[in-house]
């Protein structure tokens, strides 16, 4: 299955981000702006979440234009939370495992994942650029050390403190998360997937900007 979000439509997304308001209050509707999820992701009530992988391409573009922007436009309504997809890219198992690991130390020592500060931040944008801008493959599935040690060099953790971390309650239930829910919504449209509530999820096509996705966000976290 093709999980993926087409290029034309995210070219259009981020020169629409550089426009002003010109279009006035929006109008959103079911079915057009976003769907409602048959399998809603539990204890989400106030969230936006993000469904990626290390190995979308567009989840890294959204990631650099969009994702953060948003976030900060809705904070005051929603917490943001990403949720790494396994299932996707060969190393997807390796890259939860650190992901939520470094996801968890962020949160206990109260650094936002938008903060260049944040060890989560600098492992996924290390995967990013490694996977896309290099075109590093790590053998292809092969040399999984190699997949780890790339975000942990990135985040300044060594392997014992990946293995300790592991073991932490905390990360075992973000872990269980996201594989209970991550792929259930990926599949309907793609990645990256954005949903609201952890029941609504945004028709990432019908976006127009970064002030009008905000917008949305709004909308749906007050329903």
């Amino acid at each position: 299955m093709h999980l993926t979000l087409g290029k034309t439509h995210l070219k259009a997304l981020l020169g629409a981000t550089l426009l002003t308001c010109a279009f006035g209050a929006a109008a959103f509707s079911e079915g057009t702006d976003y769907v409602v999820l048959e399998k809603p992701i539990p204890n989400a009530q106030k969230t936006l979440i993000k469904v990626f992988s290390y190995d979308c391409p567009f989840c890294y573009k959204y990631d650099k234009a969009v994702t953060g922007p948003v976030s900060e436009k809705v904070k005051d309504v929603v917490r943001f939370e990403p949720y790494h997809l396994d299932t996707k890219g060969v190393y997807g198992p390796q890259g939860s495992e650190i992901l939520a690991v470094l996801l968890n130390k962020d949160r206990a020592a109260g650094v936002s994942i938008f903060d260049d500060a944040s060890q989560f931040k600098k492992a996924k944008f290390a995967y990013y650029a490694a996977y896309h801008d290099k075109k590093e493959r790590w053998k292809d599935g092969k040399d999984p050390a190699a997949f780890t040690q790339t975000g942990l060099d990135a985040a300044g953790l060594s392997h014992a403190d990946l293995e300790e971390g592991l073991k932490d309650p905390a990360v075992q239930k973000t872990l269980g998360e996201w594989k209970a829910s991550a792929y259930d919504v990926a599949k309907i449209q793609g990645v990256p997937a954005y949903v609201v509530n952890g029941k609504y999820l945004i028709m990432t096509k019908s976006i127009k900007s970064v002030d009008s996705m905000a917008d949305l966000v709004k909308e749906l976290a007050a329903k």
